[in-house]
């Protein structure tokens, strides 16, 4: 918690996430702000590593605004992956396909624009398994087009899977939706060139971590109520087996002298007798910042709920 000015770099433009993620950390940038760790303000952090990156607020954020020589990004959503690299590698081509998807989308009615949005969304589950998702191809630049177009169109704004792994978000009602934005994509292309992407297990990030590295992890969240979950964004189930999981990674990383942030659902906004992370994570330090619900069916249910900050330092 240190007030040192921060050095700028890259652009004027500060990136943004190109996609609506479950979760997202947009809103808690200024309050994460004041409890990041002394070494990056003063330029002793030489990596940053987010081994759940979904949207990427904090990570862009962080990208922009310090020097850190060294970029990894992870993340076990093989769909999530694909749209980061295409961005990296072909952002002009992409931004091509999406001018013309957003022209003819907004150019439809609201019924054909629900039989639009169905297409691609066929489309889109349907080629899942035509299309080599693990080494870079053509294919790829159409396929993160549709993903963004469906995220930035479908009911709620979210990304979401059933157990094949298809994405089954239904159509959503917006009257002029904000598709893309060519400008934030190529600020997030200009810091995706100096950036190391991974797919993956939040586990292969360990061997890049030393004493001058910064790991800040945002991973699924703990559900705070029995109807509320914020796991479905990939086939894999992130539930407290797999949380006890990434505390003793968290500890494996702090034996190795890392400075760690991790963030979670606060339980006790539901049961004030639940003491899961203050057990799992007695050793570190804990903080609640104020958040709110962005994605929920019931609008009413958008309120204000506590999260937590842990952190080794």
């Amino acid at each position: 918690m240190v007030s040192t000015p921060p050095k700028s770099i890259i652009s004027s433009t500060i990136p943004k996430p190109f996609l609506k993620w479950a979760g997202g950390k947009s809103q808690l940038i200024e309050q994460i702000s004041h409890f990041l760790p002394e070494a990056l303000h003063r330029g002793a952090i030489k990596r940053y590593i987010e081994p759940f990156i979904g949207g990427g607020a904090i990570f862009f954020w962080l990208a922009h605004k310090y020097e850190i020589q060294e970029l990894i990004i992870s993340d076990i959503n093989t769909e999530l992956v694909v749209a980061y690299r295409t961005i990296q590698q072909s952002v002009d081509d992409l931004i091509e396909i999406l001018s013309a998807i957003q022209t003819q989308y907004l150019s439809l009615d609201d019924n054909q624009r629900r039989d639009y949005f169905y297409q691609v969304r066929q489309n889109f589950n349907c080629r899942r398994t035509q299309i080599d998702l693990r080494k870079y191809n053509s294919h790829w630049v159409e396929r993160t087009a549709q993903l963004i177009f469906l995220n930035k169109t479908c009911f709620n704004g979210l990304f979401r899977v059933n157990i094949k792994g298809d994405f089954n978000v239904p159509s959503g009602k917006y009257r002029k939706p904000y598709i893309f934005d060519a400008d934030n994509l190529q600020a997030v292309a200009q810091i995706l060139q100096r950036t190391e992407i991974l797919q993956g297990d939040f586990s292969q990030c360990e061997k890049f971590v030393d004493t001058q590295t910064f790991v800040y992890c945002d991973p699924p969240y703990r559900p705070i109520s029995n109807t509320s979950n914020f796991t479905a964004y990939s086939q894999q189930v992130f539930d407290d087996d797999e949380q006890l999981r990434l505390r003793d990674f968290f500890q494996q990383l702090d034996d190795r002298g890392a400075f760690l942030l991790l963030s979670n659902s606060d339980p006790k906004n539901h049961n004030t007798e639940d003491n899961f992370f203050e057990q799992a994570y007695q050793d570190y330090r804990i903080i609640r910042v104020k958040a709110s619900r962005n994605i929920n069916s019931n609008a009413a249910k958008r309120n204000h709920i506590n999260e937590l900050l842990i952190m080794n330092y």
